[in-house]
């Protein structure tokens, strides 16, 4: 079974991240890792990939700078190859434009079975992206889950909900992204950091993909960051003294809020 996989490199969040004044992006010009929310995605297409007896785990990546850090991580871990869009014309892209690129590169992997995704990204949490590029490829998309299993030409997922858990099957091939602790992703051995090193590795540009320049970056946004602002900070709660009618008190402080 041959899975893709969709990882996004992003900036360490050990470090403080930094905008850009002028644009009001995340300067994204330093050494990127890999998102700890696709760590889940990729370990969870190997061990499916090893279930089905047979097949690879394709990476697929949008970053600038031809930036490979985070996605050497994910081949260390046991895929077996990568394709990276790195184009000056993606600075400023949407989740739109990037849903199109990417969508663009997954038609570049043959035999796809099945594509998975995070269910957010740790930099962005728009959480729109996947479903975008179901959209784009024409495919079923099963969100947040919590277990997988393929068999027979379909797949079954466990849909996490607020109540538990949904029990959703698709035919293949179908976009699945996965929630955080689904399985417990692998460390890269020293044997598989060397490995990662010799994998193949495909680095396009946007005219690679078929794609304008005029449809991605600020150019084919359909969104703009106006302003960005420190959150507020939270305010001292307020204490209610029961002298009898506390619950007066509490009653007319939920009303005020019109929680009730």
């Amino acid at each position: 079974m041959n899975v893709v996989v969709c990882v996004k490199q992003i900036p360490d969040p050990a470090n403080p991240g930094a905008l850009d004044p002028s644009t009001n992006f995340l300067k994204r010009d330093g050494k990127l890792i890999l998102d700890e929310s696709d760590a889940y995605g990729v370990e969870m297409a190997l061990q499916l990939a090893d279930k089905a007896g047979g097949g690879e785990v394709t990476l697929v990546s949008m970053a600038p700078n031809s930036e490979t850090s985070g996605l050497r991580t994910a081949l260390a871990m046991g895929a077996a190859k990568a394709v990276l869009v790195s184009d000056d014309a993606l600075a400023g892209s949407d989740a739109l434009s990037t849903a199109k690129v990417l969508a663009a590169a997954i038609k570049r992997v043959e035999g796809a079975d099945l594509i998975i995704g995070a269910t957010e990204a740790s930099d962005g949490y728009t959480g729109t992206v996947p479903e975008q590029i179901a959209a784009i490829l024409d495919l079923p998309s099963i969100t947040f889950a919590k277990h997988i299993e393929v068999a027979d030409g379909k797949v079954k997922v466990q849909r996490q909900t607020e109540a538990g858990y949904d029990e959703v099957e698709a035919d293949l091939p179908v976009l699945v992204t996965v929630t955080a602790g689904v399985v417990e992703p692998r460390y890269p051995s020293f044997k598989g950091i060397m490995a990662a090193k010799s994998k193949p590795l495909d680095e396009v540009k946007v005219g690679d993909l078929g794609l304008d320049a005029g449809q991605v970056g600020i150019a084919g946004a359909r969104q703009e960051i106006v302003a960005v602002v420190p959150a507020e900070e939270r305010e001292a709660g307020e204490i209610v003294e029961d002298d009898g009618t506390g619950h007066e008190k509490i009653v007319a402080f939920l009303e005020k809020l019109k929680v009730v």
